[in-house]
């Protein structure tokens, strides 16, 4: 009997998906051996298993359907299928401090598969969420979205459905809640902590002449109120602001105090990007043009480059300016870029108008702004220095009462006198140098008083808590 009267008969099914299984069995099985395509084989899998439903793929770059929904009272989502056919990652992230965080961490779960049964605004949705990446690069996970097609529906009108559902989620998943957007290292990150630090800065820590604070807030929150007005003298809303002087005189600070009053705007919201450097795994200029077209993207924003002149390199020039004043719109940006040399900045930079138009000296504060020709940051650095040595000096806690009589008697009077003397002295040593005075005149003090506790026994009783030195 010869080969050809033989017929082939085999159970085993060909490279593409399962017609008898599931898609989570599907998903799985995809993971053993030959990887293959998996997308296409999501796809194909989705397809066979809900024939009457209409489908759309979106990546997650830009989209959290799932946070989405924990935000919103009209949206809601649960599992579809068992826990045991899903894959979630589980892992706890530590607190961004270490020291006197009051959250302690918290867990984060990462879907790697999983289904749903998700609702937005009465309208019925079934979402797998795929992360199955091919090869060396991981892309964000894949939402496959499905809307179940009606007799009286067709398919326009559930892609309608789906893309509200989609732009939603998009734009909250871009909009910053309670956080801020730092570039870093090529990617732009959502920073919590940098926002909650803002929070706590005002203009009353300010120490600056009034009226130069005054010029300050009406030029940067001035301009996020006249579009109307470069709209009518034909001019570009955009404009550039540079902050620059010595050290410790008040352009951070005075950077964030604004950072912090454009945060509590709402009509329209305005965000800040703050940017950290250019560098990126693609080279600074993909750097460059990744924050600018986030910028413009946010817009209206404001958009800070701290150090200016030692992030703008001569190789990365022409390209800067060509983001910042090419021929693209950057419509409602307002950029404050801060160093402390300007004659080191760039002449395009600094004299070139409609890039950065005003400049702003925070110079050593006025007789009348300080005190004994310190600048407030070594105020409070002499301050906080004398706090720490009072801590230190446990044997005199209890002679540290309110005093109504004069402050030769008073223990705080008299140490901060001794950490001015030790940063003044430290001021004329250095006169020559440009580095600024540091606290190293308080170490001596807080050394003695170590010292003499560590020659001491623990004193330990059974009214006090043991005391280390």
């Amino acid at each position: 009997m010869s080969s050809d009267e033989f017929v082939h008969v085999s159970t085993e099914h060909g490279g593409g998906p399962n017609p008898y299984s599931s898609v989570s069995e599907d998903f799985f099985n995809n993971t053993k051996g030959d990887r293959q395509y998996t997308e296409g084989y999501i796809t194909a899998s989705i397809r066979q298993k809900h024939p009457k439903y209409h489908l759309t793929i979106s990546t997650g770059y830009s989209l959290n359907l799932l946070g989405f929904a924990d935000s919103r009272a009209d949206a809601t989502y649960t599992p579809h299928i068992d826990v045991k056919e899903t894959l979630v990652e589980r892992q706890f992230m530590p607190p961004a401090r270490r020291y006197n965080d009051e959250l302690g961490g918290a867990f984060v779960d990462k879907v790697v598969f999983a289904c749903y049964d998700y609702t937005f605004k009465g309208n019925q949705f079934l979402v797998y969420i795929v992360d199955g990446h091919d090869g060396p690069y991981h892309p964000p996970p894949y939402h496959y979205i499905l809307t179940e097609d009606s007799k009286e529906d067709n398919h326009a009108s559930a892609q309608k459905k789906t893309d509200e559902l989609l732009a939603e989620a998009s734009k909250w998943s871009q909009d910053l809640h309670g956080e801020v957007y730092v570039f870093d290292q090529g990617f732009w990150q959502k920073n919590r902590e940098l926002w909650q630090n803002i929070q706590k800065s005002n203009w009353e820590d300010v120490i600056l002449e009034k009226e130069k604070k005054e010029a300050i807030i009406e030029d940067v929150i001035g301009f996020f109120d006249s579009e109307s007005r470069y709209s009518e003298f034909g001019v570009p809303w955009k404009r550039g602001v540079i902050f620059y002087g010595p050290p410790g005189n008040g352009k951070t600070i005075s950077t964030k105090a604004l950072m912090h009053d454009i945060s509590k705007r709402t009509s329209p919201a305005i965000e800040s990007l703050y940017v950290k450097t250019f560098n990126s795994f693609q080279g600074p200029e993909y750097g460059i043009r990744q924050i600018f077209l986030m910028a413009r993207r946010m817009a209206p924003c404001l958009l800070v480059f701290e150090d200016i002149d030692s992030l703008v390199s001569p190789m990365v020039r022409s390209y800067f300016l060509n983001e910042v004043d090419g021929l693209e719109s950057n419509h409602g940006i307002l950029m404050i870029g801060s160093t402390n040399h300007l004659e080191q900045l760039d002449p395009g930079i600094a004299k070139r108008p409609s890039r950065f138009d005003r400049k702003y000296l925070f110079d050593v504060p006025t007789r009348e702004e300080r005190i004994h020709d310190f600048s407030f940051a070594y105020m409070k650095e002499a301050f906080v220095a004398a706090l720490l040595v009072i801590v230190a000096r446990t044997d005199e806690k209890r002679r540290f009462r309110h005093r109504e009589d004069d402050l030769s008697d008073n223990i705080l009077w008299k140490e901060l006198k001794k950490q001015v003397e030790a940063l003044r002295k430290e001021m004329d040593d250095e006169s020559d140098n440009v580095a600024s005075p540091s606290m190293s005149g308080m170490w001596p003090a807080l050394n003695s008083i170590l010292d003499e506790h560590r020659a001491k026994p623990m004193d330990i009783n059974s009214r006090a808590m043991p005391r280390y030195f």
